[in-house]
């Protein structure tokens, strides 16, 4: 009985002790919402889909630039962050009073809620390329992605070799860019050739294609001679402060060669070298010859010199050997 009343208590003991520890509250993540000048953002959550945004080209970052993020339903006191690569954050879009350009933001931007439930972020970007935007509340982090569309050409550029054969033909380049650097597709740029007194002008369009996106070549024939003068030129975006200023015409000269002559030359060019190299080892020969002539002269002369001393020596040692047969000496071979 007694054992009975003491499982009885420990059961009852264990009850209470579960009735009165009750689980900690789970923080709330809340709501994210994405919006576009006020309508919802089409894409985002995935990377394939992003966010499509214009790039501020006006350096004010108003409603349409930006994807606002909006973060609701959190609990009170939360603090929201955001970081973004290859974008930027602002707390709040351009108004006449307070100017938000494209230098403003940052990559990072943290919202404490203090006594609210709501924190919001506007992103905007200058490149083309993919950005992301993590959103982090409550120990949940949540990563949204937005993409760039290339402003109004602002800036060309021309590229060209700078010398060509006669006949050939040479490539130019034409690369026309937005106020940030962007390549801009469907571009439309001109270009003015100029030969010999003939000036040919053609209109390109700048690709739209991934691999050579922003971008138009043309073939142009030299001539026989002379040299050719290109100019590309096009209508760019007007000048906003604060902004790269436009660049709407660029020229660059090709030198035409002349390599059947440049071969000639260089031909007797070789055989200008060949023959001062013929006359220079005919001299170094003649040196030879004359080294020689000389070394040999000299030999013979030095050779007749000892011949004669060694005439005299002897004759004179025979009549010494003659008169002293006991002290006689060597004569000299």
């Amino acid at each position: 009985m007694k054992s009975f009343k003491k499982v009885s208590l420990i059961i009852a003991a264990a009850l209470t002790s579960t009735m009165l520890v009750s689980p900690a509250a789970q923080a709330n993540a809340g709501t994210v919402t994405l919006t576009v000048a006020g309508s919802a953002a089409t894409g985002g959550t995935v990377v394939g889909t992003p966010v499509s945004l214009p790039v501020p080209a006006d350096n004010s970052i108003d409603a349409a630039d930006a994807l606002k993020i909006a973060v609701t339903s959190v609990d009170t006191g939360t603090v929201v962050t955001a970081v973004a690569t290859n974008a930027t954050i602002v707390s709040a879009l351009a108004t006449s009073a307070a100017p938000v350009t494209a230098s403003s933001g940052s990559s990072t931007l943290s919202v404490s809620t203090g006594t609210g439930n709501s924190a919001d972020f506007y992103v905007y970007t200058k490149s083309t390329a993919v950005g992301t935007v993590s959103i982090t509340r409550a120990g949940t982090t949540t990563v949204y992605y937005v993409q760039g569309t290339a402003g109004a050409l602002n800036s060309i550029a021309l590229t060209a070799p700078a010398s060509g054969a006669a006949g050939t033909v040479a490539t130019l380049k034409v690369t026309g860019y937005d106020v940030f650097g962007n390549v801009k597709g469907g571009a439309t740029i001109n270009t003015l050739v100029s030969s010999n007194g003939v000036a040919t002008s053609s209109t390109l369009t700048t690709d739209t294609a991934t691999a050579t996106l922003g971008t138009k070549e043309q073939a142009v024939t030299l001539p026989a001679s002379g040299s050719v003068v290109v100019t590309a030129y096009a209508t760019v975006a007007t000048a906003v402060t604060g902004l790269t200023a436009p660049v709407g015409a660029v020229s660059t000269t090709i030198t035409v060669r002349d390599l059947a002559g440049e071969l000639a030359a260089k031909i007797a060019e070789l055989a200008t070298a060949n023959a001062a190299l013929a006359a220079e080892k005919a001299g170094r020969a003649a040196d030879k010859v004359a080294a020689d002539a000389a070394a040999a002269k000299a030999k013979a002369d030095s050779d007749f010199a000892k011949a004669a001393y060694i005439k005299e020596y002897n004759a004179l040692a025979t009549k010494w050997n003659k008169k002293f047969p006991k002290l006689k000496v060597t004569l000299k071979k």
